[in-house]
């Protein structure tokens, strides 16, 4: 490996790094509110209302209580996240820059990048592709590290160590204890991460296209010419809005994994598998249960890949 290869896996690894630990950190709140809610039964539908008050009440209740108290589990979730987020990009960079390399020995051509990006322009597929296979194996790869954040947001356990959290689960179910939810896991993980890359690509074409004009600056401050790069400021902002949209796209579709993955992982004793805990959902509960929690999963992972993905793109820029 040459020195500016390394340099270039070390700038990713920190981008992602960085990004996801910043996200992970101020958008924790979101994330435990998300998995209190999809822990509870429920046979009330969404439509009467009933969710968003015990939302509301469910919030008071922490603040009064002590507000530092909606930052429980930032440890494991920084972990998670950071780790993740850096091993991921760090992944799916790897993969797409060969996917391009291919590409363009086939045509001929250099490898594109976009104006707001050092990121590889490739083929929708490819970016479908890329992106399901690295969050596949990353996600099996950081999949202890989910049980036990997943566990510490729950008020079914009551740890106050990861030593104990670790101890707890190994004792319960051993080895197998910490890769609990992982159907479920990759069958969200995958199919977001395809169509977020997929969604994100797309979104960063499109965007300064409905941008005000005045708002689109270049780096040599002129405006109309292919070939130049947009400013950092012009180029975060549309990579954050790029970001956001195809997170909430992504994670509206995925949503009901979200939601048996967290019931296979708080209840393993009582939900075993994928297809029995999603039957027993629709048979106990409604269809309606399935996207428990939705709108703290979407304002979190819209919120989330803005911050990550905003970082990544600049950090990487300043490192290559």
């Amino acid at each position: 490996m040459t020195e500016k290869t390394k340099t270039k896996s070390t700038a990713h690894l920190i981008g992602g790094f960085v990004g996801g630990l910043t996200a992970a950190v101020a958008l924790q709140p979101l994330d435990l509110l998300k998995t209190r809610i999809q822990q509870q039964p429920r046979q009330i539908s969404i439509v009467n209302g009933k969710t968003q008050s015990h939302l509301g009440t469910m919030i008071v209740q922490l603040v009064r209580e002590n507000p530092l108290q909606l930052w429980r589990g930032t440890l494991p979730s920084a972990l998670r996240t950071s780790i993740g987020s850096a091993l991921y990009l760090s992944c799916l960079n790897s993969m797409r820059t060969q996917v391009a390399l291919i590409q363009a020995k086939k045509t001929g051509k250099s490898i594109r990048t976009s104006k707001s990006s050092k990121l590889p322009e490739l083929s929708n597929t490819a970016n479908l592709m890329t992106g399901a296979i690295a969050r596949g194996l990353v996600g099996y790869i950081t999949m202890p590290i989910t049980i036990i954040k997943v566990r510490y947001e729950s008020t079914l356990y009551n740890y106050t160590s990861l030593k104990g959290a670790v101890v707890d689960i190994y004792r319960a179910d051993k080895i197998n204890g910490f890769f609990k939810g992982f159907g479920a896991t990759c069958l969200r993980d995958a199919p977001y991460a395809g169509l977020y890359v997929l969604l994100y690509e797309k979104a960063k074409l499109i965007t300064p296209m409905i941008l005000p004009k005045t708002v689109v600056k270049y780096q040599s401050n002129s405006f109309s010419d292919s070939s130049q790069k947009y400013s950092t400021a012009t180029s975060t902002l549309i990579n954050t809005a790029s970001a956001f949209t195809a997170a909430g796209i992504a994670t509206t579709i995925t949503a009901p994994f979200d939601t048996l993955k967290t019931r296979m992982q708080l209840e393993p004793n009582k939900f075993s598998n994928f297809v029995g805990t999603f039957i027993h959902m629709i048979k106990h509960e409604n269809v309606t249960a399935l996207f428990s929690g939705l709108s703290m999963r979407l304002t979190r992972k819209a919120f989330s890949a803005g911050i990550a993905w905003g970082i990544y793109e600049e950090l990487i820029k300043r490192f290559m």
